[in-house]
């Protein structure tokens, strides 16, 4: 078959989605990846096709941009989906024009037309509305459980015991919201890119994977049989990536250090942060990546290393196994990492999703009570490090490693992909 991936955000939305691709790809499927232009070196370098969408998601994320206030001050799921609507409004016409000529390439199927769209993210509706012009089988990707249940609140709301009711009118609240925000820029490029009509009432009835753990997230009992929790989504390893020389150094010197990361976080406080920090770690040892933080290395004491810009490749999988603990945003795919890693995570939230797996690890019993990243102090931290370093937590991080590698996310995601677009290329 011939399946185009498509998917717009920070490295942690794209990379889950080049795992699949790749997955799709040893399946002996043609696969080609639209995705923000960050994630094009990483696509590369596990030999997957890929087409940058317009779009910088670093400048969104920069003052001005439209994640920066999210990231620096927070924000209800009202802020989070204007700011996600300002996006699409920026790029979604474009993205349509490139997802159509991209799925409707001439000579890579008997009528030019790929056999289906998988979509994850801020790019749904392009892909949805592509889709139905095309006629073609559409899947959603999801990398966190934003499908309505009454089991627990979107993960856009406050992370709370609620009723059941409250948890499924938190979903579609979230449902309508973004439809209500997305829809006149969308119906816009419908009109523009494929000359069709409005689209009056948001999509239903189409299937969706989760690339998640169970372990971490369990599928709902209240989901239909097309909405399905694969486990995660990982890249295999790169046979030729060896880990750079000053890295291995450190990490022989002595007891395994504490991770510090927040990927592409930016923005926030970085004097407070780096005080927190310093004054938290009280001479452990510590591996430091900067990420898009904007921490400068120089900062920071000598029992910190930094994992410099160009040792920025370092995949998790390789590096979480040999570190004690990881304090990071929880993103999904940190998240994930140091979960199939059996590793305690710190999780200091900025936005997003990233308050809904700091309670599922907390509730897990591998990380500590979350304190968001743009309150936490040394007094917190200090606790919190304590906190992973309790042999019952590094016990039940073990164990949930365990169960987290035992997953077959790629290959249950790869069955049900045929499943639905067919071998054949059957159209809807």
């Amino acid at each position: 078959m011939r399946l185009i991936l498509v998917t717009f955000g920070t490295r942690g939305d794209c990379q889950p989605l080049i795992a699949l691709g790749v997955g799709l790809q040893n399946a002996g499927h043609d696969v080609l990846l639209l995705g923000e232009r960050a994630a094009a070196g990483l696509a590369a370098a596990h030999g997957l096709p890929f087409a940058a969408l317009a779009g910088d998601i670093q400048a969104t994320l920069a003052p001005g941009g439209a994640l920066h206030k999210l990231l620096t001050e927070g924000g209800n799921a009202a802020q989070v989906g204007k700011a996600f609507a300002r996006i699409a409004q920026e790029s979604g016409a474009e993205w349509m024009e490139q997802l159509r000529d991209a799925a409707r390439e001439t000579g890579k199927t008997a009528d030019g037309i790929a056999n289906g769209i998988i979509f994850s993210g801020l790019c749904a509706y392009v892909a949805l509305s592509v889709a139905e012009y095309l006629n073609i089988p559409v899947v959603a990707a999801g990398l966190w459980p934003i499908s309505p249940t009454r089991e627990f609140p979107s993960p856009l709301f406050p992370q709370r015991r609620l009723p059941g009711w409250a948890n499924l009118a938190s979903h579609h609240f979230v449902d309508w919201l973004l439809w209500r925000l997305f829809r006149p820029s969308l119906n816009a490029a419908r009109r523009k890119i494929c000359g069709q009509e409005p689209h009056k009432k948001m999509w239903r009835g189409y299937p969706v994977l989760y690339g998640m753990s169970a372990h971490l997230a369990p599928r709902p009992r209240d989901w239909p049989p097309d909405w399905q929790v694969c486990g995660a989504w990982t890249l295999p390893p790169e046979t030729d990536w060896q880990p750079p020389p000053e890295l291995e150094a450190f990490l022989a010197a002595g007891t395994p250090p504490l991770y510090v990361g927040f990927g592409s976080m930016t923005g926030f406080d970085r004097e407070k942060m780096c005080a927190a920090l310093i004054e938290a770690a009280a001479g452990r040892r510590v591996l430091f990546y900067p990420g898009w933080s904007g921490i400068d290395p120089a900062a920071l004491p000598e029992n910190f290393h930094t994992i410099t810009t160009t040792t920025a490749g370092v995949p998790h999988e390789w590096l979480f196994p040999r570190v004690a603990a990881a304090i990071h945003h929880g993103g999904a795919g940190t998240t994930h990492a140091a979960a199939r890693a059996g590793i305690p995570s710190i999780v200091l939230p900025f936005g997003g999703d990233q308050p809904f797996w700091a309670a599922r690890l907390a509730a897990l019993g591998v990380a500590p009570e979350p304190v968001a990243g743009q309150r936490i102090d040394a007094r917190r931290l200090a606790a919190m490090i304590a906190f992973t370093e309790r042999p019952e937590v590094r016990e039940k991080a073990a164990a949930l490693g365990q169960a987290v590698r035992a997953e077959r996310g790629i290959e249950n995601a790869v069955a049900r992909i045929e499943e639905i677009c067919g071998k054949n290329g059957r159209r809807r």
